[in-house]
């Protein structure tokens, strides 16, 4: 019974330490990540007219950077708690095949001794010759034979158990290592961390002696962003009816005349579940960047008590860069929005992907396009930066796109 207990105690260390190993990977994965997004912030920094460049940008920029931060801080603290458990799992291995090598050990020694003194050839013939009969000489030559490989299965399994003895402490080692590793770049982080808090300070303290001209600058732009959000939407409702008109003359199946909703035909059922299948796995629609600003509620910089609604992400890249396809589908629309921007809709069965801040266009309506396929030139600022507001719709509801979003 304390056999079966031991075998499924260790049978489940074993599992949770290859469990462990797997979401080791995704935290390894997560960082490489940040460490990305992390990098093109600093190349972009390198590039920027900073005489260009508002307080309210430079806030912006620190926000952005403090929340990389803090999320590159937190995935390698939890790494470091898995390396921690990593390593308590390893010495409870290590303790275990020590106890069974030392086992293994005293029996062997004993064996040994009792071959040693039964080492005499005579004493072995006289063992099988003082048998009663022939299948009682028969069976004691077979134990002899048995006991012999007996001895040598025992002494390979000691050999085995050391081998395994010594590889479990290589890896107890790497681990400690790597804990060591993750140790020192979560103390640089948290150091630069403190100093963009600092920095951030002094943009706060900046924006409050120019309090009424950062306040007016902050409303216009956020008369623009909702004009820019009401527009869009009302292109998607134009869009969606439509469609939907055009698929009721060519399946002659009646529209339900809604503007909020695609009547998906089987085929574009298909391409909305294959969309959906790919949430959180989807390409970013640049090579390389940073989410400057996130989706959905965040603070206003001046008044700690107001929020402003960001209808999508907003992706800083650099000077040049184009926005491309992050899924196969149809151009719905390519339209001017807010002045010279252009905007390009790409429908996903009831999914609409949507590339704002374009400069120029690479596609036209009605093409059917794949993914990281190029759709025009992103528009850059006059600090350098060429900034692409991303958005998610299914139907008319917008969606937080970077739950959509995998690697770079």
């Amino acid at each position: 019974m304390n056999r079966l207990r031991q075998v499924l105690f260790f049978f489940f260390l074993s599992l949770g330490a290859f469990a462990q190993l797997s979401e080791q990977e995704k935290l390894e994965q997560r960082k490489e990540e940040i460490n990305k997004e992390i990098a093109a912030f600093k190349a972009l920094l390198k590039v920027e007219n900073t005489k260009e460049k508002s307080v309210l940008n430079q806030i912006a920029e620190q926000r952005a950077r403090i929340r990389l931060s803090e999320q590159l801080i937190s995935t390698t603290s939890r790494q470091m708690r898995l390396l921690d458990d990593d390593i308590y799992l390893k010495q409870l291995e290590i303790n275990k095949l020590n106890r069974e090598l030392k086992i293994l050990k005293e029996d062997y020694a004993k064996m040994i001794v009792k071959s040693y003194k039964s080492r005499n050839d005579q004493s072995r013939i006289m063992f099988v010759l003082s048998s009663q009969n022939f299948l009682q000489a028969y069976k004691r030559i077979q134990y002899m034979k048995q006991y012999a490989s007996f001895r040598k299965m025992q002494g390979e399994e000691i050999v085995e158990k050391q081998e395994k003895l010594i590889e479990t402490k290589k890896k107890q080692e790497a681990s400690k290592k790597e804990k060591q590793k993750a140790l020192a770049e979560n103390l640089a982080e948290k150091k630069e961390l403190e100093t963009q808090k600092q920095e951030q300070e002094k943009l706060a303290k900046e924006l409050q002696k120019n309090k009424k001209k950062y306040t007016a600058e902050i409303d216009k732009k956020e008369r623009e962003r909702k004009e820019i959000d009401r527009k869009i939407k009302k292109l998607i409702a134009d869009a969606i009816a439509a469609a939907n008109k055009k698929n009721e003359k060519k399946t002659g199946v009646k529209s339900s005349g809604s503007s909020s909703k695609f009547d998906l035909t089987p085929e574009g059922k298909i391409v909305s579940d294959n969309f959906k299948s790919n949430k959180g796995k989807l390409p970013w629609p640049v090579d390389k960047g940073y989410v400057q600003l996130k989706y959905g509620n965040y603070q206003d910089p001046i008044h700690k008590n107001v929020t402003h609604l960001n209808s999508g992400i907003e992706i800083a890249a650099l000077p040049g860069t184009s926005a491309r396809a992050v899924f196969d589908g149809e151009v719905l629309q390519v339209q001017k929005i807010n002045g010279d921007k252009k905007a390009v809709f790409v429908r996903h069965g009831d999914f609409i992907t949507v590339y704002l801040n374009l400069e120029t266009v690479s596609v036209s309506v009605g093409d059917k396009i794949s993914v990281k396929q190029n759709l025009g030139k992103i528009i850059t600022d006059s600090s350098g930066k060429a900034i692409l507001k991303f958005m998610v719709y299914q139907n008319a509801n917008t969606l937080n796109p970077e739950q959509w979003l995998s690697n770079k």
